[in-house]
């Protein structure tokens, strides 16, 4: 089962594995770092849930879930 940074629980930590659409928003997405292999960690949720804050790279990125929904990602290695 494929899941993406929007599912995340505050505090989770994984793997970017792909940015999914061709369009503005997902390259946009790719700019800001979200490339594949990158580890990604959400940090926090606003306080009405959108957007959300991750750490990557060693900078925060914050994101509206609706774009956090084209990360898909997978767990760490030895993650189960």
């Amino acid at each position: 089962m494929s899941r993406t940074a929007a599912e995340l629980r505050v505090g989770e930590r994984v793997r970017v594995a792909r940015v999914d659409g061709l369009d503005e928003i997902s390259m946009r997405l790719l700019e800001m770092g979200l490339t594949p292999g990158v580890e990604l960690e959400l940090l926090g949720k606003a306080p009405l849930g959108d957007p959300l804050e991750f750490e990557l790279r060693g900078y925060r990125l914050s994101v509206r879930i609706a774009e956090a929904r084209r990360v898909a990602v997978s767990p760490l290695s030895g993650d189960s």
